[in-house]
């Protein structure tokens, strides 16, 4: 890997994601370099738990994303999850309504051209690509297989007479939802759930978790979700609950540690 700060990137991810899988099994205490990985069969790294015959819990499943200034580890037990975290300050060379035509369905592109304030628009585009990744990644088949252009996501919040958009008012925390917009998609898209956050007013954030088969037919249910700023071996502080990690959309409680 080329360049200093790719190579620096690339060890920090791997040290995060070791270091988090190990505290999820108390009981057997397992080392961090001794986690073994594998891929899908569309490259997506999961955990192999083959060796460990003492391994007590349901299956670990996570993500990693990117940024020049942040890199994050999302986990669950048993559901399979996707996670994407951007700059706020992202700046796209091209026009966003431009750019929004090569990977946004139409209702998506429909809503950022009512947009008005320029400033307002490239912050409801950044949350958009944000949701759209976590849930192509969650889905775990790579952007080939789940184009953006075959699914909308729509950021909805509950009012006296129905549902509507709000990309005006984000910050009232609405419910995220999938829908498919390519025959394709359709059986792809039932069953997850969104968390969408603001962290420390730099950085978006969004989660996308497959909800428990058990748990199919009884609506949504919130995401228990805690955060950690980590640097592995060096600090590792609990952030849920303060204003350095605020819920803007989905549905998700924070644990408090």
């Amino acid at each position: 890997m080329r360049g200093e700060d790719l190579q620096k990137r690339a060890l920090l991810a791997r040290a995060l994601v070791r270091t988090t899988l190990a505290r999820y099994q108390v009981k057997c205490q397992i080392d961090p370099k001794l986690l073994k990985f594998r891929k899908n069969n569309y490259g997506k790294p999961e955990v192999d738990l083959q060796y460990a015959d003492d391994w007590s819990l349901p299956p670990l499943h996570f993500n990693l994303s990117h940024t020049s200034s942040l890199i994050a580890c999302g986990v669950t037990m048993g559901s399979p999850i996707g996670i994407d975290v951007e700059e706020k300050q992202r700046r796209l060379k091209n026009d966003i309504l431009a750019f929004a035509q090569r990977y946004f369905s139409p209702h998506e592109i429909e809503m950022l051209a009512h947009i008005a304030d320029p400033e307002l628009q490239r912050q409801e585009f950044i949350k958009l690509w944000t949701l759209k990744e976590a849930y192509v990644k969650a889905l775990g088949k790579g952007f080939s297989a789940s184009p953006f252009k075959t699914f909308t996501v729509r950021l909805r919040n509950h009012v006296k007479g129905g549902i509507h958009l709000l990309p005006q008012a984000i910050s009232k925390a609405p419910e995220i939802t999938v829908e498919p917009s390519d025959d394709n998609m359709k059986n792809l898209s039932s069953n997850w759930e969104f968390v969408l956050l603001d962290l420390a007013g730099s950085h978006y954030a969004a989660v996308c978790v497959e909800q428990d088969i058990m748990s199919a037919g009884q609506g949504s249910i919130p995401i228990s979700v805690t955060l950690r700023k980590t640097i592995p071996f060096v600090e590792d502080e609990c952030i849920s609950g303060n204003d350095r990690a605020v819920v803007i959309g989905g549905l998700s409680k924070l644990l408090v540690c």
